[in-house]
Formats: C-alpha cells, sequence, structure tokens
C-alpha cells in the first residue's frame, strides 16, 4: 500500500500539484512547495560557481573540485574519506553492497524508509539482498524489541555505525534510529545532483569500485561538485532556519487543535513534519490544499496553493527547505486551517 500510495503521488507530480501559480479574484496565487527537499534550485552564486568551476576527470580522481568537496565533507564528517555519487539512491544502493558483501545477506530497515518504499527494490534485484522491515516508532527509530528478536532468530547483526551519507539536492533529515547500516546527514546545500558517501579508507576503496560497476563513474564531475562547495558553506545556518520553520508550522498546526490531524511534537527536531490524518483520506487534504476558491480568497485574503504528498494511508509528510521563508510558513498555516475549517464539524 506504501508502494501504491508513492507511485500515484509520482505520478501526478507533472499534472495535478505542478500547475502554474495563476490568481484568484485578483489576488495571485503564491505557492508552498512542502513536498520534498528536492524542489530547491541552485541559485546565482551556485550557477557562477559550475560556470567557472576548474574540472578533471572524476573517474581518474582528477577534478580538483570534486577532491576539494570530498576533502571539506570529510572533515565535517569526522570520517577519513567520501566519495561524490550521482544519486542518493546510488549512495544508499552503494552502502548495503559494502556492508552486505554476499548475495544472500540480510538487512534490517524500517517499514517505512526510502530503501524500502521507494528505491524499487535495488538491493534485492542488483545488490541480492534480502530485506527484513521493522515496524518505525513515532521518533523514527526502530523497535530494537523486535531487532534483538529477529538477531536471536539469525537474521541479522545490530547495526554498526560505519558510514555517513551527505545528500546534495535535500535539506537534510537525520535519522533516529542506529539500526540502519547507513546513517543519513543531508545538509541544506539546494545544488542540482549527487550525494557524498562517506567512512573509512578501506569502505570508501570498495565504494569507489561499485560505483564505477553501477554506472555512477563521472568525468568533469566537478561542475556539480562547484555548486556542493557553494551550498556547504551557508549549510549550518539553512539547517536552522529550516528546523525553525518546521518547529513553527508543527506548532501552529496542533493549536488548531483540529479532530482531523495531530503531530507528534517531540519527533519534530529536523526540517520534515509528518502529520497524522483522521476522518478524511490524505489525497482529499492534500487536493484540498492545492485547490484556491474565492471563498478562500474572501475569508483570508490570500490565495495559497500548498503542495505536498500523503506519506501512508493515514499521513503526509511536510518538508521544509531553503525555498521556503518564514513567511510561507504562515502562509501555508492560515490555508491549513482554513481548509480544516472547511473539513470540521
Amino acid at each position: 500500500m506504501l508502494r501504491g500510495l508513492a507511485r500515484a503521488a509520482a505520478q501526478r507530480h507533472g499534472a495535478l500539484w505542478t500547475r502554474g501559480s495563476g490568481s484568484q479574484s485578483g489576488v495571485p496565487t503564491h505557492v508552498v512547495d512542502l513536498r520534498s527537499d528536492t524542489m530547491t534550485k541552485p541559485g546565482p552564486a551556485m550557477r557562477r560557481a559550475m560556470a567557472e568551476a576548474v574540472v578533471g576527470d572524476d573517474d581518474y580522481g582528477e577534478d580538483p573540485t570534486v577532491r576539494e568537496l570530498q576533502g571539506r565533507a570529510a572533515t565535517l564528517l569526522g570520517v577519513e574519506q567520501t566519495l561524490f555519487v550521482p544519486t542518493n539512491t546510488m549512495a544508499n544502493l552503494i552502502s548495503v553492497m559494502c556492508h552486505c558483501r554476499r548475495r544472500g545477506s540480510q538487512l534490517l530497515l524500517g517499514q517505512e524508509s526510502h530503501l524500502h518504499v521507494y528505491e524499487q527494490g535495488g538491493v534485492a534485484q542488483i545488490a541480492g539482498v534480502h530485506s527484513h522491515p521493522l515496524p518505525d516508532l513515532p521518533h523514527g527509530t526502530l523497535d530494537l524489541a523486535e531487532l534483538e528478536r529477529m538477531v536471536t532468530r539469525g537474521l541479522g547483526s545490530p547495526y554498526h555505525p560505519v558510514c555517513e551519507l551527505i545528500c546534495l539536492e535535500n535539506t537534510h533529515s537525520s535519522s533516529g534510529g542506529r539500526v540502519l547500516p547507513i546513517n543519513y546527514l543531508r545538509q541544506g546545500l539546494g545544488a542540482p545532483a549527487g550525494a557524498l558517501l562517506g567512512g573509512p579508507k578501506h569502505f570508501i576503496e570498495e565504494a569507489w569500485r561499485l560505483r564505477k560497476a553501477l554506472g555512477g563513474g563521472m568525468h568533469q564531475a566537478g561542475v556539480l561538485a562547484a555548486a556542493a562547495l557553494v551550498g556547504l558553506a551557508g549549510a549550518e545556518q539553512a539547517l536552522q532556519r529550516d528546523h525553525q520553520n518546521a518547529q513553527r508550522f508543527a506548532k501552529g498546526l496542533q493549536e488548531l487543535a483540529s479532530p482531523i490531524c495531530s503531530v507528534d511534537l517531540p519527533a519534530v527536531e529536523t526540517n520534515m513534519v509528518m502529520v497524522q490524518v483522521d476522518g478524511t483520506p490524505p489525497e482529499e487534504l492534500c487536493r484540498r490544499l492545492q485547490t484556491v476558491s474565492a471563498e478562500e480568497v474572501a475569508q483570508t485574503g490570500h490565495a495559497v496553493r500548498v503542495l505536498l504528498l500523503p506519506w501512508t494511508e493515514q499521513s503526509v509528510r511536510t518538508v521544509w527547505h531553503r525555498n521556503i521563508s518564514a513567511q510561507d510558513t504562515e502562509l501555508a498555516l492560515r490555508k491549513w486551517g482554513f481548509v480544516l475549517r472547511q473539513l470540521g464539524p
């Protein structure tokens, strides 16, 4: 069911949820896109850095800009080395293949994790690894009691924190669990592409081989790395702002005291807010949030479209990033208030 929701949502990205801003009753429509932190776009400084990047062949380890990015990231993460790869999904797969060296190995992961729901079964189809989804607890951690039972039955071993990962397009999300073979650390870089995988020297050497085997060896990749370097320089400030906006939204939504939507406030630790939805399908809530009516303009004085995705059968996910301001957050809250009043008793 989770895969079905994700697939249906993805198919509508280019249709229902990406229509132009337009206007309603003479009031310009403002779009607040909370679907994903992949919606960020490189700014002027990034574009200049890309145009002026000094490049070489990264497949030979000779791109100076990529090497600079990898060095800075290793220092940031406190690891020996990092490796620049084209996508987060590839970084995940490489990590699994480095840890699970033999086909038929066992992988324990959360039942709502990206690896399980969104990555097309790559760990099974390509790596030959059998995954065992575990229940996710409210704070994003895995059910450690169930993990212990599975380990006792010989289905796996506890997580040993060996590698780190940075996604360069996205705005960060730190996993609360310490069970997956990957610890996610997504920084608010807003770069157009790429991810960094980090760990001990021997781990990165094997990751380099697997990157090549998976078709991820790039040549003049410094054009992309240059944008990431610009984003990395302002990452800490972006992180703090996005976290503050997410906190403000979560508290504001809870203050609406709607029986339809609720938030587990202690679980809101990064830029993602999971909203529990009861009494109405998440799909319907998303549809109403992205629709503007004359009634909304008359009541609120604004025409706002909030774009987001159903996450499960009873939840939606909202994600803050560098293109969402404090004002956007307040407008989104007003829109939620309007929609919930319409849906409420």
